[in-house]
């Protein structure tokens, strides 16, 4: 037999819901970890007196008792697992695992027995229904009844209201009230919130950022008052999950973070973080209202009966000795600016993300806790606003993912290191730069592998630092807009020589004028004609194509299969009749391939006498017309290239330049006509026909 045993989706009852988790049985303790928060119960061997094997709703359950009390129940075990569980405590706990059958007579009579923190409502000494008394949050009485409420837990779709119990008077000492001391068994170990007494210590006018506003806080021996203004919350100590000390990205301000489950509530908001924010500079002398011996009795040290330092060292102190866990602290992570945070944007709210040793948390607004062992990958992605931040979003096991955004793009070689490090699967590692992506998602990443994402975002920095540059010292053209453009603009001047002939056709006073002001650069518009999709005319003459087997054997049966399916969808008939061809025959298929093949040959005869009829030819004059209008089109075009040639040959004045002939072509038809005296009188007529080509289009 091992010496462990583990078992994969077992649920944990809190509060009405069902948590699924992990339990490991090993030779020192028992140990369960929740899925969803987290937490973590461990029981010691030692401490085990009784263990019971129940047949529950889902499937089979363990219920553990303890020395100190406590009963554990976990449930979704299966019918084979009793054996071995058996045999495994026997030998390792000495402990026997007893069968013990719930009563489902339906009854609602019987006896109401406290066992520790339980309350077993039984039928002939078989359990009927057991009720977590932390779970009751109110205990009422009346004449001959108690009247039980129950917290409310937000994740379930139905939540127990309340209970009532009927208890007869009793008919021996009349001096005991049966229906008081069943209340106050309830109430010794209900998690009802009851400020007996004075506050241990008190904090005023903290500042809280979540619920917002400054609060008192009065801290008590089983939970944490909350008085402000206008909302009072009060927290019991066993709801607190984690702890967070972080420090602000200014390094002047700390904030200090509870973990709440189940959250506290006003009205609909439900809040799952406390989070308090501090002053480094803020000091307070803390005096406890405690004798010293009942300080070191029940402290064991950690606190003192006059305590004196910062504000956030103090409560931080004080809450970590109550709540009796461990506070997290940024680990080794430090960002660009070397602060252990990184700012970034969280549902159009900016925050702050601290990658911890086991997760990343962010605050404040909303806050979000996210752990390693949930996280399934996370995805650097490119900015979707500017190139100079990039976002980073993280995809948890359940399907839900966070995007955090507007992160600097110096932080990305820090935050990959940091996520590299903690063996984190990256989900576009190389992926679209030519790299080999690996099957494994959840390989280890070397830390020499090479980042392509990383050299991309490098190369992009120094190329715009270099356009920065080349736009200062071009005082600011509008061509900057178009970087794509300016090389094909040079290549269109330099074939057209515009700039030789321009300075060929211009005087001496013109040329001192250009020395003295730079000529400005025009810019060049290209016209794009829309390409026209000419719509085919079908002739109604013309044969039919003839139709795939699969469609002849679906026109076929497509009655058969609504008749079968009576209300099914359109869609839902194609897949369906997708599903039976592929199961149809090889011989059944090849009839239909033959009819289809029949129906091919008799498409071709048809056609053949259709194209002797003279059908179809309409297209094909359609084309040849167009044919014949392109090539005449070239014809013209290079007339008028060889006439622009031989007027820039000859120097004459009748020469105009592209910016005379661009805005000629504007201007009105009337003064089109006034200046152009030219030889040749039939060779300009075809250039002004002509449209512009793309390289007369543009300007210098």
């Amino acid at each position: 037999m091992t010496d462990t045993m583990e078992f994969n989706e077992i649920y944990q009852e809190v509060k009405g819901s069902w948590n699924d988790g992990r339990l490991r049985f090993s030779k020192q303790t028992v140990v369960y970890k929740s899925s969803k928060t987290g937490k973590v119960d461990s029981i010691s061997v030692p401490e085990l007196t009784h263990a019971q094997w129940r047949r529950v709703c889902l499937g089979h359950g363990i219920k553990l008792s303890t020395i100190t009390g406590h009963v554990y129940k976990y449930d979704g075990f299966k019918d084979t697992d009793f054996e071995k569980i058996s045999e495994y405590f026997k030998t390792n706990y000495k402990v026997e695992l007893i069968e013990k059958d719930m009563c489902v007579k339906g009854w609602n009579w019987g006896t109401a027995k406290f066992n520790g923190p339980l309350l077993s409502f039984e039928v002939s000494d078989s359990p009927v229904l057991e009720i977590p008394l932390s779970s009751v949050s109110q205990c009422a009485t009346g004449k001959n009844e108690v009247t039980l409420e129950f917290h409310q837990n937000d994740d379930t779709e139905v939540s127990l209201m309340e209970v009532r119990f009927y208890v007869p008077p009793s008919t021996g000492d009349e001096g005991a009230d049966p229906v008081e001391a069943f209340a106050q068994n309830v109430l010794s170990k209900a998690d009802v919130i009851q400020a007996t007494g004075d506050a241990v210590c008190i904090f005023r006018e903290l500042q809280c950022l979540t619920p917002r506003g400054r609060y008192d806080i009065r801290i008590y021996p089983t939970f944490l008052h909350l008085h402000g203004k206008t909302f009072d919350y009060k927290i019991p100590y066993t709801t607190v999950l984690r702890l967070f000390l972080l420090p602000h990205k200014d390094q002047r301000q700390m904030f200090f973070v509870i973990s709440l489950d189940p959250p506290i509530k006003q009205g609909q908001t439900r809040y799952h973080f406390l989070i308090l924010l501090f002053s480094k500079e803020e000091d307070i002398n803390l005096t406890l209202n405690m004798s010293e011996e009942e300080v070191e009795r029940r402290f064991e040290g950690k606190l003192s009966k006059n305590m004196s330092g910062s504000l956030y060292e103090m409560v931080s102190r004080v809450m970590k000795a109550l709540v009796n866990r461990k506070i997290t602290v940024p680990g080794n992570f430090q960002g660009h600016s070397g602060a252990q945070c990184i700012t970034c944007s969280y549902k159009a709210s900016s925050g702050l993300l601290y990658p911890l040793e086991r997760g990343f948390i962010y605050v404040h607004k909303p806050p979000v806790h996210l752990r390693f062992e949930e996280i399934s990958c996370v995805n650097f992605a490119r900015g979707t606003t500017t190139t100079r931040s990039f976002d980073f979003e993280i995809e948890t096991k359940q399907g839900n993912q966070y995007t955090f955004s507007s992160i600097e793009r110096e932080e990305y070689g820090k935050l990959f290191d940091f996520v590299n490090a903690k063996k984190l699967s990256i989900k576009n590692r190389g992926f679209k730069e030519g790299m080999k992506a690996k099957d494994d998602m959840y390989s280890d990443s070397d830390d020499d592998q090479h980042d392509a994402y990383l050299e991309r975002m490098k190369q992009e920095g120094k190329i715009r630092e270099e356009a920065n540059d080349s736009d200062d010292s071009e005082a600011g053209s509008d061509e900057s807009f178009n970087p794509g453009e300016e090389d094909e603009d040079i290549a269109e001047e330099y074939d057209s020589k515009a700039s030789a002939s321009e300075s060929s056709g211009e005087d001496a006073d013109s040329d001192d004028d250009r020395k003295k002001k730079p000529a400005k650069k025009a810019k060049v518009v290209k016209e794009r004609k829309p390409r026209k999709k000419e719509k085919k005319i079908k002739d109604s003459s013309a044969p039919k194509r003839p139709m795939s087997a699969y469609m002849l054997w679906l026109n076929s049966n497509r009655e058969h299969i609504k008749s079968e399916n009576p209300g099914i969808s359109v869609t839902e008939i194609s897949k369906k009749a997708g599903e039976m061809w592929k199961q149809l025959s090889k011989d059944k298929k090849e009839e239909w391939e033959g009819k289809a093949e029949e129906a091919k040959k008799d498409y071709e005869r048809a056609m053949k006498e259709y194209r002797e009829r003279g059908g179809g030819s309409s297209g094909s004059s359609k084309k040849e017309k167009k044919k014949g209008k392109k090539v005449e089109e070239k014809k013209v075009k290079s007339k008028s290239a060889g006439v622009k040639e031989k007027e820039g040959a000859a120097g004459n004045e009748s020469f105009k330049s592209r910016e005379f002939i661009s805005s000629e072509e504007s201007s009105s038809e009337s003064d089109r006509g006034k200046g152009r005296k030219r030889k040749g009188s039939d060779d300009e007529e075809e250039m002004t026909s002509t449209p512009p080509s793309s390289e007369e289009s543009g300007s210098d």
